[in-house]
């Protein structure tokens, strides 16, 4: 059983704000609704002290670290805490041998290790044996993508938890507790409004921490009328060291910029792009969803004219999810102005939305049996593929086959523009048209 104990000179009202607000139990925590909440499989597992190895993957601040010290205190096994920065495979040899003396005795371990993707792969596989065998249940917190930076023998035997960034409204009531809590100011009396939390809450993009760091730091700033710690909006500016810029990552305001910023790119105008990419980054809208716009865009409204488009942008997404904010600004800026003065072309989208409609409305259209899989002697028997040609086999890499189901025999879906490299691709197909027109009349 673990239990954490403070030491001779450490006063509980010394700690920071973060450290005497963090959730004892599941009812006090904040957000990861879909995996805590009332039934759902996380909290099942936990309540029930069945707690198997596992990761939780997920952005800093998100309650990674608070959840195993909620689990090292439901359960009745013997809890290590362990961390990947301070840790050599010395250390954990030593840890392992005695979980597994433990185990001959009948007590669990339950070894957590924080940032486990600060592990190398042989410390990493130092751990391996003792999960393979039942010695220890390994609970790692990682803010990187574990199928990247955990070995597939470890990851394979942990289920991975994903946490998300937590949203606005659930930053705003973590905070309004801190205020009233005991723990918290709640001993104090202190005035600040609901906006002055909410952008405390925007600034801190998701991640529970930085939210009360930062109220700690507007409190510890505010004026003092009387008895009572008055905070203001301009106390807050002062502290997240930007001004409140018209945003609200779940309102209007946030389709109105990024609508601003699509229609900027795809009216080639690169100044108003980046004017608008830095005013959704300012406010605090995470740069992984503006990343997976861009993505978006490269195809939408460029597609084939410059298909490097989408590799830039691709590119983009794996920055800012490498470095964030704010350094992953600049990454961001690159593809912004690229798209903004790449050749337009929406010919894939349009193909994609026309053939949309027709499956939509033709669901039940048989697929030729030409092209049809035919893995059984009964589907043979029945024509599953007879006359399927394989274009390899032929000169010009194509046959006279039909692919299309026979009440859209002729539909053509992909209408190439001119623009930048599409032109090339404009003329290839017409090229393939006219000699699958050739074979046809052969």
């Amino acid at each position: 059983m673990y239990t954490e104990q403070p030491t001779l000179f450490m006063k509980e009202n010394e700690l920071p704000l973060a450290a005497r607000l963090r959730p004892s139990d599941l009812d006090e925590f904040c957000g990861q609704k879909h995996l805590l909440g009332e039934g759902k499989v996380l909290r099942r597992i936990i309540e029930s002290d069945k707690v198997g190895s596992m990761i939780f993957w997920g952005p800093p601040g998100v309650g990674k670290t608070t959840l195993a010290r909620i689990i090292a205190k439901r359960t009745q096994a013997k809890f290590i805490d362990f961390s990947a920065v301070t840790s050599g495979i010395k250390e954990i040899k030593q840890v392992m041998e005695q979980a597994d003396n433990n185990r001959r005795f009948g007590e669990r371990t339950i070894l957590f290790v924080d940032e486990i993707h600060r592990f190398n792969k042989a410390q990493q596989d130092a751990f391996l044996p003792y999960v393979e065998k039942g010695s220890i249940i390994l609970i790692g917190a990682t803010t990187e993508n574990p199928s990247f930076e955990v070995n597939g023998a470890l990851l394979s035997r942990c289920k991975v938890f994903v946490l998300q960034a937590l949203k606005t409204e659930e930053l705003t009531g973590l905070l309004r507790r801190a205020v009233t809590d005991e723990r918290g100011f709640g001993n104090q009396r202190v005035e600040i409004s609901d906006d002055c939390l909410e952008m405390i809450a925007n600034f801190a993009n998701g991640d529970a921490r930085s939210a009360l760091s930062t109220l700690e730091m507007a409190i510890l700033n505010g004026t003092t009328e009387g008895d009572t710690t008055v905070v203001t909006k301009e106390t807050v500016e002062q502290c997240t060291s930007k001004k409140s810029l018209l945003y609200d990552k779940n309102g209007e305001e946030h389709y109105n910029l990024i609508s601003a910023l699509h229609k900027s790119m795809r009216n080639s105008d690169p100044d108003a792009a980046v004017y608008w990419l830095a005013r959704m980054l300012e406010a605090g809208e995470e740069p992984l969803y503006v990343a997976r716009r861009l993505v978006r865009f490269a195809s939408e409204d460029v597609g084939l004219a410059d298909p490097r488009a989408l590799e830039l942008c691709v590119a983009a997404y794996q920055a800012c999810h490498f470095i964030g904010m704010p350094e992953c600004s600049v990454n961001l800026t690159q593809a912004v102005v690229y798209l903004s003065i790449a050749p337009k072309s929406n010919a894939l989208d349009v193909a994609y939305l026309t053939a949309k409609q027709d499956a939509i409305n033709m669901l039940a259209e048989p697929v030729p049996l030409v092209i049809r899989n035919a893995p059984t002697r009964l589907m043979k028997d029945l024509g599953y593929g007879k006359g399927y040609k394989y274009a390899h086999d032929y000169e010009e890499k194509m046959a006279n086959m039909q692919c299309l189901p026979d009440s859209l025999v002729g539909k053509e879906y992909y209408k190439p523009t001119e623009q930048g490299l599409e032109a090339r691709y404009k003329a290839r197909l017409e090229e393939i048209k006219e000699i699958k027109k050739n074979l046809k009349a052969d």
